[in-house]
């Protein structure tokens, strides 16, 4: 399997795909999957930038609403995580993860799915301490101060994925894992990044929590964007442990390190993405403890039993199958030959994919509610190779 990792998509789809066709053209090759490390900017309509947080300057189309609308198709499967400049309203919605637009899958403030027995994790977000103990209180419309927090990284969302036992084999981050640095060739980074040097010495330049869940998880394959320049590092666990390969790339710009191609072995296609047994189970665990106002998650409230939830799981998907739910367009795209009010651009609160997705797991919605007083502790009632692999690169 050949999969092309993207660092920042800044909303530029049309050029990322025309790169990717162009470069299995003069390679030769075949591309099963694109994936993307944050700053998608799934901008679906002029009322979505109001929740997207750059400069006035920077606030366009570009060119995601094509693809939500069905104007174009995405060629390739696409994952990707969220990043600190996103529709966060857009994501919000899909706080579990789904289908953004056909073909496109955000993976959810954390999530992980398997592509073809390829196992992908991920974070949204970013870091930062001052937020990190608190619950996702924020809600569109953002004000001010929320549309600069709601994307975050909130402890309650690395706990999850805290959990995972089972071998990772990719995972994204959008900011880098502190200390990576050290694993890399960090005084040429400082040579192009003057400004990294002091982050770099005192060990603030990147995600604690990401860190944190490198060490836990050990994934060979670690990829990173926001800092707009590419990184390389190989991580060992250990002194006879695993290494982890870490890649951090750049935004889509011509002559800049965007994209990254990875060869890894895999079942047999063709491939499809598919909802994981062991995340579904961590996420019915402790949905019930979701902090949904600026206190912190009470984790040692009532939870399920985590074996009970996993063969819970096994049994639905059995029944069901592990693809996710369809995609459904919840509002009006943008359409640059007519103008709109901004009321007619209002859409659902609640996707229905998400509400599927919780009924699938028997879960009660949750994350509209804005309630302070609202009881967090009740549960829902418990229900009876790796191979070779190769890193050829191709930038814009």
């Amino acid at each position: 399997m050949r999969i092309a990792v993207e660092g920042c998509m800044h909303g530029d789809l049309d050029n990322v795909y025309s790169t990717i066709l162009y470069l299995e053209k003069v390679e030769n090759t075949k591309i099963d999957l694109l994936i993307c490390c944050g700053d998608f900017q799934a901008v679906r309509n002029e009322k979505d930038l109001e929740s997207l947080n750059v400069p006035r300057k920077y606030k366009s189309m570009n060119s995601f609403w094509k693809y939500y609308s069905g104007q174009e198709v995405a060629p390739i499967p696409t994952i990707f995580i969220g990043g600190n400049h996103e529709a966060s309203n857009y994501l919000w919605e899909l706080y579990y993860g789904g289908w953004a637009a056909p073909n496109i899958y955000f993976l959810g403030f954390a999530g992980v799915v398997r592509f073809g027995g390829v196992r992908i994790g991920g974070l949204s977000g970013i870091y930062n301490a001052r937020h990190y103990h608190l619950g996702h209180y924020e809600r569109p419309p953002y004000n001010e101060s929320d549309i600069r927090s709601v994307y975050h990284v909130r402890e309650y969302d690395v706990h999850k994925l805290m959990q995972l036992e089972e071998p990772i084999d990719i995972f994204l981050s959008h900011d880098w894992p502190v200390g990576i640095a050290d694993y890399g060739n960090w005084k040429e980074l400082i040579q192009r990044k003057p400004f990294f040097e002091k982050e770099i010495r005192d060990r603030s330049l990147g995600s604690k929590a990401a860190a944190d869940l490198l060490e836990k998880l050990k994934p060979p394959y670690w990829f990173s964007a926001h800092l707009h320049c590419k990184f390389s590092a190989l991580v060992q666990h250990g002194e006879d442990g695993p290494i982890t390969k870490f890649v951090a790339l750049d935004k889509c710009l011509p002559g800049r390190k965007f994209l990254q191609v990875v060869e890894i072995e895999s079942e047999p296609g063709p491939y499809t993405i598919q909802y994981d047994e062991e995340w579904l189970a961590i996420t019915r665990k402790f949905n019930s403890v979701l902090p949904l106002t600026k206190r912190s998650a009470n984790f040692g409230g009532p939870q399920l039993d985590i074996k009970e939830c996993r063969q819970w799981i096994k049994s639905r998907l059995q029944t069901r199958g592990a693809n996710p739910f369809e995609f459904v367009r919840t509002v009006p795209s943008y359409n640059p030959s007519q103008a709109v009010s901004d009321g007619s651009l209002s859409g659902h609160h609640r996707n229905p994919q998400t509400e599927a997705f919780l009924q699938l797991l028997d879960l009660p919605y949750l994350i509209d509610d804005t309630s302070e007083s609202r009881d967090m502790t009740s549960s829902p009632a418990p229900l009876i190779s790796r191979g070779k692999y190769s890193f050829p690169f191709f930038g814009g």
